[in-house]
């Protein structure tokens, strides 16, 4: 179970980006930067957790692309476009991973664990028994547990999750109400 008072600058953060940071478009993708709106909130999160974790990594599947739905440059684009919110207060992501495949089982699409072994690889100092999944689907979820990370639901697009759940350690309402929870050290 996830202490929050246990976090330290050692910790690494693995965020999902649609539904965590973006409002996610119901049964659809976001195409373009004009169609990526962050939550009311979030760069106000991402400053405290800044503070609190030593990287931050996302992690998101995109299989509009392997649909034929976008392109990587379109994603590359709206990444670009994050990034530069991000940057007007301070917030640096050390790395974004994606993965567009189609295939449920591809190991490195949620809730397959590949993505974060490639953020190991990436950042060896990462320890996933010290890492928090933040996202707002059972995929990541298990994505976390897949890795031996703790997890946080945020509810902003399943509010009725059923809860406890076995993959969950910890839920809130959304990104800022997990980083306010989090005592700084």
């Amino acid at each position: 179970m996830l202490n929050l008072a246990e976090i330290r600058r050692d910790w690494t953060l693995f965020l999902d980006r649609d539904g965590v940071i973006n409002i996610e478009k119901e049964a659809d993708y976001i195409y373009h930067p004009g169609e990526f709106v962050l939550y009311d909130g979030v760069l106000d999160a991402l400053e405290i957790l800044k503070t609190r974790f030593g990287r931050i990594v996302m992690v998101t599947n995109q299989r509009g692309i392997a649909k034929g739905l976008m392109t990587e440059k379109d994603l590359h684009d709206i990444h670009d476009h994050m990034l530069e919110l991000f940057s007007s207060r301070g917030v640096v992501i050390d790395e974004i991973y994606f993965n567009s495949s189609l295939d449920d089982e591809h190991p490195d699409r949620k809730p397959q664990p590949g993505m974060a072994y490639k953020a190991k690889a990436a950042f060896p100092q990462i320890w996933f028994e010290k890492s928090v999944m933040v996202g707002n689907n059972l995929s990541d979820m298990l994505f976390g547990r897949n890795a031996g990370m703790h997890t946080v639901f945020l509810l902003t697009t399943s509010p009725d999750q059923p809860l406890p759940h076995p993959a969950i350690d910890l839920a809130f309402n959304d990104l800022l109400n997990f980083a306010q929870a989090i005592p700084a050290v």
